[in-house]
Parts: structure tokens; C-alpha cells; sequence
């Protein structure tokens, strides 16, 4: 059966639309999104997992972890950028902004300081990743104070369904369920370092997700992320593949016919499970047309399966 995950900004007012559609399985919370000051986390987690059990759903959190992410507004013309970690990297090297679109040099990593050589020439503001490819790259520590916060309210409210980011080895799962002992965690794989742990060896007992909103900036050629996306399904064939699915959805309510046999080859590949980005999911009508759209190439799909190519990794 072929599903998806939502990414649901936590006060939209079509969130339970989105749950009572048939394909959709579960909606992730995005933990960088921001929470209004009469809502403690608990509240919000506990009216989003209750709403999800209602309909049969699922709730999951998503943490941040070693994803460095933008801490305040860097406006050009700029030359420091505030991490949400402290990190260590052989300098120069290049940043990427915006998806892997923009790249600019960092002269120096000070703790959590990035003092740039240029740019970027666009805003960066908070939350908004970067991505750092040069191998001596080195993340301190790994929950953020904020990932600790939706922990806690994610015990309190019953909901276990968590998603980490940019796991890398065993510690990091490790790491939640010394938190929550009856945490059913998604492994996000989102590096090179990632991918390389996955290929040599898989036993820690958690769901791997190809995330290739990051992973494919992160790889080293762009064709790669073909192979990345085979080989986390050859280790795990539950496995759940997410982000840049539909983009075209944003700028209009047409999709692409690239879009369309991205994700028709994805289904042949042996994916069933697909989870729609922040991109077009922060509004209803790119939601729901992209849920309509899965829904009829889930069909398709399913229908004539017998014809098709048959999964290598079934």
C-alpha cells in the first residue's frame, strides 16, 4: 500500500483535511517552525497527536539534531553568519544556502560564528539550513535545547514517532532512546557520512528515510543520489523517501511532467511510503492537489504492477 506523510505547519487550518485523506498516513511536525506564546510544547504536540489518533493517524516530531541551521537574520551586504551548534572545519571552504542554489566562502569557524569572505547575496534567516561538505566537518553535540523541549512534550503527550536528522551512527539513536525508552525513531540519512553508515551496516533497529532536501546537496555528483536512494532501500525496504517531490506545486497547481515521473520512478523503485516537504505543503490547495496527484499514481501504479518493471529491492 502507498502512503504519505504530511509536513504540516502546526496551526493550519486544513490540517484535518489533510488527515482524513485517504493516502495520507501520518503528518510530521516540523520542530522549526514557530509556536505562539500561549501554546507550550506539550500543548501543541498533544493537540496534534490527538487530532492525528482521531482519524487513525500518526504524529511525527521531527528534531533538528547536528543540522545546522541559520540562528538570526544575516542580511547582505554580510560577512557572519550564527549557527545553531558550534562547530570545527579546515577553512576556506564553501557553505551552501537555499537548497544547494547559492554557496559562498567561509574564512573562518569561530564556535558557532561563520565569519563569510562573501555572501551570500540573499537574506538567510532563522532555521534555514547550510550545508558544509568538506569531510573535517565537526557538529558539537547533537539534540538542540529545543529538540530536548519537544522530547519532553512528547513524552508527556504518549506520541514515541520521532524523526532525527542527519544520523550519522548508532550514538544517535542510541542517544533518544536513553530519553525515551519507547521512542520508534525514523533515521533521517542526509550526509555522506550518513549514507556511508548505512551501507556498512544497518542493525540499529530504526526506519531509514532517504531525505534528499539535504542528502542531495551533501552528495559529491548530483547523479548520486540515484544510487543513495537504491542502496537505503536495499538496506531497509520500508523505508521512506522525502522532500523535492512535486516542487512544482508551489508555483503552480500544474504539475510538471518531470514531477510526475519522479515520482512514478521512485514507486517502481520499491518506495511506498513518500513525505511532502515544507515547500508545498505550507499551503492547502498545493497540499491537497499534491496528495490528489500521489493518490492517482498510487493507482496507476497499483493497478498495473503486473507489467511493470518489477523492484529490484521487493
Amino acid at each position: 500500500m502507498i502512503t504519505a506523510i504530511v509536513t504540516m505547519p502546526p496551526y493550519a487550518p486544513y490540517i484535518d483535511e489533510v488527515l482524513k485523506h485517504p493516502i495520507v498516513s501520518g503528518i510530521r511536525l516540523n520542530t522549526v517552525m514557530p509556536v505562539k506564546k500561549s501554546d507550550t510544547l506539550s500543548d501543541l504536540v498533544s493537540r496534534l497527536h490527538d487530532m492525528s489518533e482521531r482519524r487513525g493517524k500518526r504524529l511525527y516530531i521531527d528534531l533538528k539534531c547536528r543540522q545546522l541551521r541559520v540562528k538570526t537574520y544575516g542580511v547582505p551586504p554580510f560577512t557572519e553568519i550564527e549557527l545553531t551548534h558550534n562547530i570545527s572545519v579546515n577553512t576556506p571552504t564553501k557553505a551552501y544556502f537555499h537548497d544547494g542554489r547559492e554557496s559562498a566562502t567561509v574564512l573562518s569557524a569561530e564556535g558557532n560564528r561563520l565569519i563569510m569572505l562573501e555572501g551570500p547575496k540573499s537574506v538567510v534567516g532563522p532555521g534555514e539550513s547550510i550545508n558544509i561538505l568538506d569531510p573535517s566537518l565537526i557538529v558539537d553535540g547533537y539534540f538542540t535545547e529545543k529538540d530536548e523541549g519537544y522530547i519532553a512534550a512528547g513524552l508527556k503527550a504518549g506520541c514515541h514517532r520521532y524523526m532525527l536528522s542527519f544520523v550519522e551512527q548508532q550514538e544517535d539513536i542510541d542517544l533518544l532512546r536513553e530519553k525515551d525508552h519507547d521512542a520508534r525513531p525514523i533515521a533521517k540519512i542526509e550526509s555522506q557520512k550518513g549514507l556511508e553508515f548505512v551501507r556498512r551496516a544497518y542493525d540499529w533497529k530504526a526506519r531509514l528515510m532517504a531525505a534528499r532536501g539535504d542528502l542531495y546537496v551533501e552528495l559529491q555528483k548530483p547523479h548520486e543520489i540515484i544510487t543513495a536512494e537504491e542502496d537505503i532501500l536495499r538496506k531497509d525496504k520500508h523505508a521512506i523517501v522525502a522532500s523535492r517531490i512535486f516542487p512544482s506545486l508551489s508555483d503552480s497547481l500544474e504539475p510538471s511532467c518531470e514531477d510526475i515521473n519522479g515520482v512514478d520512478n521512485l514507486l517502481r523503485m520499491g518506495y511506498r511510503t513518500l513525505m511532502l516537504g515544507d515547500d508545498i505543503c505550507q499551503e492547502r490547495d498545493s497540499c491537497i492537489s499534491a496528495l490528489n496527484l500521489l493518490e492517482a499514481l498510487a493507482a496507476r501504479y497499483e493497478k498495473h504492477s503486473k507489467i511493470l518493471p518489477v523492484s529490484l529491492y521487493s
